[in-house]
């Protein structure tokens, strides 16, 4: 036997109105939610303190005290005293001699004498001057081809292969002579030698002026020692 259901029992005809009224329902709760308010509770022995209330303390500024060093002892004496009995005579006794003097008297005074020493200035050497030591009307280019032409190649360093240049400085003296013969930079004993030779044997020059005055002036030529 089947049993049916009768239409006025059948909750599916109202399913639609159930829900529209739950719809209504939570929708009601949700804005009751946003309409609550709650009030803080009062919490006992908390005071609120304002910032004129707070008074901010100064800090006093402190400075560390230098302590003065002690000044030093004062020196000792080293004076040695030497204790006598008092049976002892003391013969140290301070003897003043009485000297005659008087207004006429004289008294001598000896003088040193001193030496006046004579300090020879030494002549300027110039590098440059306005009339320039001339060597056979052609100056310093005319006395290095003398040079070069007069030279000997010294045996001892043609033997060994030995080649280069050396620089020689002298200075032609007021009376056209040459003087302070030098090597300013050599390449061996034998080659420096042989040019310092062949210098001091040139003839003389004519001496350069400054302002109308014969000076020295100074001259550094290079002799090259070249084996052909």
């Amino acid at each position: 036997m089947e049993y049916k259901k009768s239409k006025k029992a059948d909750l599916e005809n109202k399913k639609n109105l159930f829900l529209e009224i739950g719809f209504v329902v939570a929708l009601g709760l949700v804005l009751l939610a946003f309409e609550w308010s709650t009030s803080p509770e009062k919490v006992e022995g908390f005071q609120q303190e304002n910032e004129e209330d707070i008074v901010q303390e100064d800090v006093p500024i402190t400075r560390q005290k230098k302590e003065k060093e002690p000044p030093p002892p004062p020196p000792q004496s080293t004076d040695v005293l030497n204790i006598v009995d008092d049976d002892v005579e003391i013969e140290d006794e301070l003897r003043l001699e009485e000297t005659e003097a008087d207004e006429n008297t004289e008294v001598s005074i000896d003088a040193f004498a001193q030496e006046e020493e004579e300090e020879e200035e030494e002549e300027q050497i110039f590098v440059v001057v306005e009339d320039m030591p001339q060597f056979k009307g052609g100056g310093i280019n005319a006395f290095r081809k003398y040079v070069q032409e007069n030279i000997e190649y010294p045996t001892v360093a043609a033997e060994n292969g030995i080649e280069g240049t050396v620089f020689i400085k002298f200075v032609v003296d007021t009376d056209g002579d040459i003087s302070s013969v030098t090597v300013m930079r050599g390449v061996d004993p034998a080659l420096n030698e042989e040019a310092k030779s062949a210098i001091r044997g040139a003839p003389k020059w004519e001496p350069g002026q400054q302002r109308g005055e014969p000076v020295k002036v100074q001259f550094t030529i290079p002799i090259v020692f070249k084996l052909q």
